[in-house]
């Protein structure tokens, strides 16, 4: 038995891809997209300002290139954003959310590989020892350290990033965005190589011609960091992992409560879940085994799915199998039996 979403909006809210989001879920969503394009109007002035003052330097060609880079998530965010909420049909039955996944995978890839090329080049120009020069220029009949410039740039770039981000992460959470999730990662890495920039270019006003490709390699490894963790995500999920954490770090919550729900039911001898993350919500395939004897009728199959899918807007698809047997695949427990870690 399958839950079945109308064709019409409700009152309620509008589709989010086969699902009516919650009111409050709806302003989460439009709080998410104002943050998405204020990012992208910071990202862009950052970028324009590092391009004036960057110079030869190292570390603020790597701050610029992940500037560039950083553009990436906000963008696969509002894009997949826009596709996931397209209604299923014949040809795609379980709807446009796994947008979201590729999205996710896209901003993962170009992280990895940029952060593998910042970190070669710089590594190069350590090894060979390349001495960046800063010059001077004329400030109404005084001369200025340019690095001074570029210390300011990067001084003003890192506080939005580090506001921005911190708001992403909550929503991400409630809106179960990994696009999102890596969006605000990526900002965490935008602040912290505005402060690594800034002492790359203070090492070299020092003497330390060092400073410099030590803090392009700092950013480089961070970025290639954010990375790979972010490619793990991407690719298990598109494979199809057991729905997890917005961070993969555990087992959702929900493959425990609906587990509950159906252990419930006074018919149901044994019950265990297999969840799938479609990228903002999960499909359900409950498997429950019946008493002995027990009247297994479609009334009461529609009654569980219901109750299931009542419990969050996440649920959108929930499918009842009564089974001999559970699967090999599905750990079902009582409350307070069910396993909470990766086997």
């Amino acid at each position: 038995m399958t839950r079945r979403d109308t064709r019409e909006t409700g009152p309620s809210g509008r589709r989010f891809g086969a699902t009516e989001l919650p009111p409050e879920m709806e302003r989460v969503v439009q709080q998410a997209k104002r943050l998405e394009w204020a990012t992208l109007g910071v990202i862009v002035v950052t970028i324009v300002l590092v391009a004036i003052v960057m110079g030869s330097s190292q570390a603020m060609r790597a701050a610029w290139i992940e500037d560039l880079l950083s553009l990436i998530p906000p963008i696969a965010f509002l894009v997949a954003l826009r596709v996931a909420r397209m209604a299923p049909t014949r040809a795609r039955p379980y709807g446009s959310h796994r947008s979201v996944g590729v999205g996710h995978l896209v901003a993962a890839v170009a992280l990895s590989v940029m952060g593998v090329v910042l970190v070669g080049d710089s590594l190069l120009g350590l090894v060979t020892a390349e001495h960046p020069p800063i010059g001077t220029f004329d400030l109404f009949g005084h001369t200025v350290w340019q690095g001074w410039f570029m210390m300011a740039v990067m001084a003003l770039s890192v506080p939005g990033p580090m506001i921005l981000g911190h708001k992403k992460l909550t929503l991400a959470e409630q809106l179960h965005d990994r696009v999102l999730y890596a969006d605000a990662d990526m900002n965490k890495a935008d602040w912290q190589t505005g402060v690594a920039t800034i002492v790359g270019v203070a090492g070299i006003g020092l003497g330390w011609w060092w400073a410099d490709s030590a803090a392009a390699i700092f950013v480089g490894v961070s970025i290639v960091l954010d990375g790979w963790k972010n490619l793990k995500e991407a690719v298990t999920n598109l494979a199809d992992r057991r729905a997890a954490t917005i961070d993969g770090a555990r087992p959702h919550p929900l493959i425990d409560r609906v587990e509950r729900v159906a252990w419930a039911e006074p018919w149901v001898r044994h019950a265990g879940a297999r969840v799938r993350d479609e990228g903002h919500v999960f499909h359900v395939e409950m498997f429950v085994v019946p008493h002995e004897g027990a009247d297994v009728t479609v009334g009461r199959c529609c009654a569980l799915r219901d109750a299931i899918a009542a419990l969050d807007w996440k649920l959108q698809d929930v499918v009842v199998a009564p089974v001999d047997e559970l699967p090999a695949e599905v750990h079902g427990g009582r409350s307070g039996e069910h396993q909470t870690g990766e086997e």
